[in-house]
């Protein structure tokens, strides 16, 4: 190999390290450990790869590997693939970063609106019964009817949440926020 192809080569690496340790750098975002972070980073660039590839890669344990996987196939950031003759499950990064946005946020408002409307539910019921009690005295009746109204409006935002994730599955908020910036 020329030293002009070997300069090259090590330039091609270096660029590729830079993007690798910046998406390591904010998976965190995401939820993921630093060790998942990198294997993901890796995996972008690397096309499939089996669990053995990947250890051998970054140098992982086993245990470690697994749960680094497991953890980015849940969040849909890695796919399992099928490669016919081979018994070695071999997996795949997402690389459209639109798709891995959409479905990791989604995926987490979702559950932040449905715990926190549940929870929302059930203490204004509460607040109701207070509110219903006739033991209840005039300050407290006050005071539940407060943060009962409180409660409500705190609705607002997870309607809105709602109406949030229901554009982005939809793709209709790239109509309001287009993915391609025209100058």
């Amino acid at each position: 190999m020329s030293n002009s192809t070997e300069s090259s080569r090590i330039k091609i690496e270096e660029a590729k390290d830079k993007v690798i340790g910046a998406i390591a750098e904010t998976m965190d975002l995401y939820g993921v450990t630093p060790a998942a972070a990198n294997l993901y980073a890796t995996m972008y660039f690397k096309g499939q790869m089996t669990l053995d590839e990947m250890r051998t890669e970054l140098g992982m344990s086993k245990p470690s590997m697994s749960t680094s996987v497991r953890k980015l196939q849940e969040i849909e950031m890695v796919k399992k693939t099928f490669t016919r003759g081979s018994r070695k499950h071999t997996y795949v990064a997402e690389k459209n970063f639109f798709r891995s946005f959409m479905v990791f946020y989604c995926q987490m408002w979702e559950r932040e609106v449905k715990m926190n409307m549940e929870a929302i539910e059930e203490a204004q019921e509460d607040f109701i019964n207070v509110i219903k009690d006739s033991t209840s005295t005039t300050e407290i009746v006050a005071e539940a009817k407060e943060y009962y109204d409180q409660l409500e409006e705190s609705k607002t935002y997870y309607y809105w949440l709602e109406d949030l994730v229901a554009s982005i599955k939809s793709g209709k908020i790239f109509e309001y926020l287009p993915k391609d910036k025209q100058d």
